[in-house]
C-alpha cells in the first residue's frame, strides 16, 4: 500500500500542482474530492506539477460519499487547525489517509465531529490562521514517511562532479 492524500474540494490550481508534485515524488496517491475549485487543464495546475506528472497516481472522487464507499476503511487522519494533537503524536501506516480541506474553509465541521479523535493539526503561534495548504501536506506527509523509514525512496545522493566553486 501506498500512503494517501485527500484533497477535499481544492480551490488553488498552483496548490494542488505542487501537491501533486510532492505526491509524485514520495509514491503517495493523490485523492481529489470534488467539486474542484478550476479545471484539471489549468495551466498554473500543470505548471506547478512541471514534468512529474506521469509519475502521479491520481484518483477522483465525485463527493466524500463517493470517495468513503470505495474507502470504507483505513488508517484516516484529518488535518485541521481545529484539531487537538499535533500531526507528530500519531502512529501512520502505509494504509493512512491524510485529509486537507479547502485552502478557504478547511475541512467539514460534520466530518471533523465525526471524526475528531483522528483530528490533526500542525503547531504554529497563537493568532495564526493556517499554513499554505500545499506546505502542511508537505510537512504532514514526510512526517509519515519518515516514521515508515521513507518506504521506496532513494536516500542518498551524489555528487555529480561537474563544476567547482572556484571555476
Amino acid at each position: 500500500m501506498s500512503l494517501n492524500i485527500v484533497l477535499v474540494e481544492p480551490e488553488i490550481p498552483q496548490n494542488t500542482g505542487n501537491i501533486a508534485r510532492t505526491c509524485a515524488v514520495t509514491g503517495a496517491v493523490l485523492h481529489l474530492v470534488k467539486p474542484l475549485g478550476f479545471s484539471l487543464e489549468d495551466r498554473y495546475l500543470k505548471r506547478a506539477g512541471l514534468d512529474y506528472w506521469h509519475f502521479l497516481d491520481i484518483r477522483h472522487h465525485e463527493s466524500l460519499d463517493d470517495f468513503f464507499r470505495d474507502y470504507p476503511t483505513g488508517d484516516f487522519y484529518f488535518c485541521t487547525t481545529k484539531g487537538k494533537r499535533s500531526y507528530t503524536e500519531v502512529s501512520y501506516t502505509e494504509n493512512s489517509f491524510l485529509f486537507f480541506g479547502k485552502e478557504t474553509a478547511g475541512l467539514p465541521e460534520s466530518l471533523l465531529a465525526a471524526n475528531y479523535d483522528k483530528a490533526i493539526r500542525i503547531p504554529m503561534i497563537p493568532g495564526a490562521r493556517s499554513l499554505n495548504l500545499s506546505n502542511s501536506v508537505a510537512i504532514v506527509l514526510y512526517e509519515a514517511m519518515r516514521q515508515l523509514d521513507f518506504p521506496g525512496l532513494k536516500r542518498e545522493g551524489a555528487l555529480t562532479g561537474k563544476g567547482s566553486i572556484n571555476s
